[in-house]
């Protein structure tokens, strides 16, 4: 066999280069074997290399020695400070008590279903000293014009936007993170919360510690202090999720107080077909809505705000907001509209001489 494919080979190279491609195509098909048991060649698989290394094993963040964490803040933990109330006590919870926000046995305190109330006794002249020993010397009117012009512009990169959920407990260690390197953070409130700007610098003061130093409509400037230490920010767990909102009870009656039920359907039905005192835009600013609902009772009784695109959970939100703020009652919420009764005049005259 040898032989022969020795002689074979000889006669192709030895003919006439014109067709050569002639004799290439009747050696390869005579020379390659046509069994398919027997393939001219063969692939051999290389040797995958060993795993000489150990899996690593994860760490389990149950059984890491920082936990739990303890904070030495002086208030009971919530998710919103501005936007919720303690003084009315809910009524059911669409989640059970004993999932907390922060984690499990992430936190030294117990989650109660709405906050996560503070287990130590704090003295609270000690702690106002501590907390005009950071802030200083007030500032003057120059360290102030200063400030504002370096941190009231709209590309500030030292801004936090504060939104429909009002001052949150995570937005405070975003305030701290922003004190590392900056002197004060500019805040941008939007939504329900612009109702009451005052209670949105009360909490912002009270739970980080600073100072509102300048306040043009929903733009807020919060100072940290004169000899705040980065180093010695308070501990501030952070919450993992959002907790769910708790049942409260029902805002709207059906039958208003001082109304009876026909006296209830008259106004309802006056206020859906009387013109709207304004429109609110979702995620407005909704700065001048308690005073132009003040100055509407004087001379109307029911009055009417469209909130067409502005969503049914954030018009409930103002509704309750306008109720304490106003105050006033309100009557009906229904496609988007807000139905206000400024209540009995009486009740009203016994009350600002009492």
């Amino acid at each position: 066999m040898a032989v022969k494919f020795l002689s074979f080979l000889h006669k192709t190279l030895t003919q006439n280069p014109k067709s050569k491609s002639l004799y290439v195509s009747y050696f390869l098909n005579h020379t390659l074997s046509q069994d398919q048991y027997d393939p001219p060649f063969s692939l051999t698989k290389k040797p995958k290399p060993k795993n000489t290394t150990e899996p690593k094993e994860t760490p389990d963040p149950n059984n890491d020695p920082k936990l739990p964490v303890k904070s030495d803040l002086a208030f009971d933990f919530r998710y919103s400070y501005s936007e919720s109330n303690p003084a009315i006590e809910p009524i059911g919870y669409r989640e059970p008590k004993r999932f907390s926000p922060f984690g499990p046995g992430r936190l030294d305190r117990k989650w109660t279903g709405t906050a996560a109330p503070t287990q130590l006794e704090t003295d609270m002249d000690k702690l106002m000293e501590e907390r005009n020993r950071v802030l200083g010397d007030p500032l003057t009117e120059e360290e102030v014009a200063e400030l504002v012009e370096r941190y009231r512009h709209s590309d500030c990169s030292r801004q936090i936007n504060l939104g429909k959920g009002g001052v949150t407990h995570n937005m405070l260690d975003d305030i701290h993170n922003h004190w590392k390197r900056a002197e004060a953070v500019r805040i941008k409130c939007l939504g329900v919360p612009t109702l009451d700007m005052d209670n949105v610098c009360f909490h912002l003061e009270d739970k980080s510690g600073g100072k509102v130093v300048y306040r043009n409509i929903n733009i807020l400037l919060l100072y940290r202090g004169r000899n705040y230490d980065p180093e010695n920010r308070p501990v501030i767990p952070l919450m993992l999720w959002k907790p769910y909102a708790p049942i409260y009870p029902k805002l709207v009656k059906n039958v208003a107080d001082g109304l009876t039920f026909e006296e209830t359907k008259e106004m309802r039905n006056r206020g859906l077909n009387s013109l709207p005192l304004m429109k609110l835009t979702r995620n407005g600013v909704y700065v001048n809505v308690v005073d132009r609902v003040r100055d509407a009772f004087e001379t109307e009784e029911v009055v009417r705000l469209d909130c067409k695109h502005v969503g049914m959970s954030d018009c409930k939100k103002i509704g309750v907001k306008l109720k304490d703020l106003v105050p006033c009652v309100p009557i009906l919420f229904k496609d988007e509209q807000i139905i206000l009764w400024r209540g009995k005049r009486n009740q009203e005259l016994e009350s600002s001489t009492a």
